[in-house]
């Protein structure tokens, strides 16, 4: 059977996507009420009783909002490393079924090897994750205010890649709502990455293999689907890279499966 891969939903306000292999169904993060996961997997034919785990990238509320509801009584596994788990479950206080690993350090859930590896962001431990199927290899970076070498390095292998485009600068700039240290920790190298920034991380992880870009975590307020998308498109457009599919994830709805 193919990998099936399903954004359920991405943006500033709840993350949370479905990877499913032969002997494997895993979310990645879980930042929306147990209640809109449960819905959003129905979408697809598909329940939190069978999931095999949850990984998670950190412990910022858009990634772990359903954590509680949907573990405590189906006791389903949560990966995460440890200063990740500290945080979650101060947050928390309620037992869950914890899997640490060590951020690093790769590990085998069913069929898919997970790799993990540091992203520069405001949180206790954040990570990217590159999943490793025998059919190809997914990459998530959701949340990071820049891109390392490192971070390049670790998801060059992606044949897909689910990418933070955050914000435009301009309307993050002229937001009213939003105080200007806010502005300022958006903006710094441990917050979120731009339209822009988004866009030069694609060109420099592009590769022919690489064939599918989701654009995520998008801003409601000082982002908008098409700019993310033109921005993006006219970069890899000026590389050359006309073999990509470029998505735009939402945050009301799941994007179309994705099967590979």
């Amino acid at each position: 059977m193919a990998v099936r891969f399903t954004i359920l939903g991405s943006g500033s306000s709840g993350n949370c996507a479905y990877v499913e292999t032969d002997e494997t169904r895993i979310l990645i993060d879980a930042g929306f009420s147990a209640r809109q996961i449960r819905k959003r997997l129905a979408s697809i034919a598909r329940a939190p009783e069978n999931l095999t785990g949850i990984l998670i990238t950190h412990e910022h509320g858009d990634h772990v909002q359903g954590l509680a509801a949907l573990c405590e009584d189906l006791r389903i596994p949560i990966y995460c490393n440890r200063p990740t788990r500290d945080a979650i479950a101060f947050q928390l206080k309620t037992p869950l079924n914890w899997r640490i690993f060590t951020t690093g350090s790769p590990f085998e859930l069913g069929d898919i090897m997970v790799e993990t590896f540091t992203v520069p962001h405001d949180a206790q431990e954040p990570v990217g994750f590159m999943l490793r199927t025998a059919s190809g290899n997914i990459g998530f970076l959701t949340d990071l205010g820049h891109a390392t070498k490192l971070v390049i390095e670790r998801v060059r292998a992606a044949n897909v890649l689910v990418l933070e485009a955050n914000h435009d600068i301009k309307l993050l700039q002229e937001c009213p709502h939003r105080p200007w240290s806010l502005k300022q920790r958006i903006l710094s190298r441990h917050g979120h990455l731009s339209n822009e920034a988004a866009a030069d991380t694609a060109a420099e992880v592009m590769s022919a293999d690489l064939r599918h870009l989701y654009l995520g975590h998008l801003s409601r307020e000082c982002n908008r689907p098409e700019i993310a998308h033109r921005v993006v498109a006219n970069r890899l457009n000026q590389i050359g890279a006309t073999h990509l599919n470029l998505h735009v994830a939402s945050q009301s709805t799941p994007c179309t499966t994705l099967a590979f």
